[in-house]
């Protein structure tokens, strides 16, 4: 070969050879795909962190033992918005400009969630959400951001076919933290109490960390309505149930609006106090979902607690991310954008695909369930198909107990 035709040869190989490491992320050249994932891990809303980033490890583990994706492991960058909107902001630019990860994920509280969203969207990162549900975050129109679960709206729609069906109060009182979570799911329940006939007595919003509720539970006593709702996070959820009983406080049932209601912790923080609450949920284990017992079993072997819907959702999550990732042309932002809205993957959490409906795109459509609180332990009391026990109905008075 003359030095003429070596050099061509030489040139051609070192130009393929530094144009497929432009082509490669920072993350696939060194065969690592990093995503990143931010979660209330501090603060008032650490317990749904944990339960959340214990799930998305599990489910991380089973991935990468079982190969990762094209070759490659999944790393996952956890960054802490400490349930704050500005912490949650400057994560997720973290995260996009010098931790370079290919996409982001979680997203928990809903203020936090919508901060994260926007960065997201400006910057044409690929987000799928899965926990952050008011509604107007899906409404926004914006093409990077997905969400896995529903939104606040549709949390209550077991809980309002028992109402038609079984319950049939009269009266109600709705009491909500004045979070974008707690205010977007007070409206809505309200109005679904306008379409059931109920007669809403109170509605009042109250700052979250409260310690002292008994002045607004006093006035939901004095109006001695059927239905008491709560849209509560797990610390004023313990709160209002336990001052509730303190102050006799007996109407024909308590539902929480899940969130807060549906905890492990809120039964060890509350105890006797839990005993007939009902609460709307988004997933149970015994679903017929694959995986989901085992996700269940698993989770409590490994932690030595059980877990329920939020670990679910983040469980579910990990394994759309790698799906994502395993189905993507490329790790550029837009083949990645791509490959999420084409998703369409069972998981133990339910179908999972992305649609537009009402206001919203890129939005998963999933089914809710009613569970309620029995002697410590957490039952899934409705649809009837769904059901694994009787539920308790009428709440019986605290002194009858």
């Amino acid at each position: 070969m003359n030095s003429w035709k070596r050099w061509t040869v030489v040139s051609l190989m070192v130009g393929f050879f530094f144009g497929f490491l432009v082509g490669m992320t920072p993350a696939t050249a060194q065969n690592i795909i990093k995503v990143g994932i931010i979660l209330p891990l501090t603060g008032g809303q650490a317990a749904f962190g944990e339960i959340e980033k214990n799930s998305f490890l599990m489910a991380l583990n089973e991935i990468n033992k079982a190969g990762g994706v094209k070759g490659a492991k999944i790393e996952l960058l956890f960054e802490d918005d400490t349930g704050k909107p500005d912490i949650a902001r400057a994560a997720a630019e973290k995260l996009i400009s010098k931790d370079k990860v290919v996409m982001l994920g979680g997203g928990y509280g809903s203020s936090e969630t919508r901060a994260i969203a926007g960065v997201a969207q400006q910057n044409k990162m690929p987000f799928l959400i899965n926990t952050g549900a008011a509604d107007i975050i899906t409404e926004q129109g914006w093409n990077f951001v997905f969400r896995l679960n529903p939104p606040v709206s549709e949390y209550s729609e077991a809980a309002e076919t028992f109402l038609k069906e079984v319950a049939k109060p009269k009266t109600a009182a709705i009491l909500f933290e004045n979070s974008l979570f707690g205010t977007s799911g007070s409206k809505e329940f309200e109005k679904s109490c306008q379409q059931l006939g109920i007669q809403v007595l109170i509605k009042e919003g109250y700052e979250k960390g409260a310690v002292d509720f008994k002045p607004l539970l006093i006035k939901v006593k004095n109006a001695n309505p059927d239905l008491i709702y709560m849209i509560s996070y797990i610390m004023d959820a313990s709160l209002l149930m336990r001052q509730s009983m303190e102050l006799d406080i007996n109407p024909k049932l308590f539902v929480g609006g899940a969130a807060g209601f549906t905890l492990p912790e809120f039964y060890q923080n509350a105890g006797k106090a839990t005993d007939g609450v009902f609460s709307a949920t988004l997933w149970v284990p015994s679903l017929p979902f694959p995986g989901a017992m085992d996700y269940f079993k698993n989770y409590k072997k490994l932690h030595g607690k059980d877990t329920e819907y939020h670990g679910a959702e983040a469980y579910a999550a990990m394994f759309v991310i790698a799906d994502v990732l395993k189905r993507t042309k490329s790790f550029a932002n837009e083949d990645i954008r791509q490959a999420l809205a084409a998703t369409n993957i069972m998981t133990s959490f339910g179908r999972v695909k992305f649609i537009a409906y009402d206001k919203k795109t890129n939005q998963n459509k999933v089914a809710t369930y009613l569970v309620q609180w029995n002697k410590g332990k957490l039952e899934c009391v409705w649809p009837k198909e769904f059901a694994t026990s009787k539920y308790l109905y009428p709440h019986k008075p605290w002194k009858e107990r």
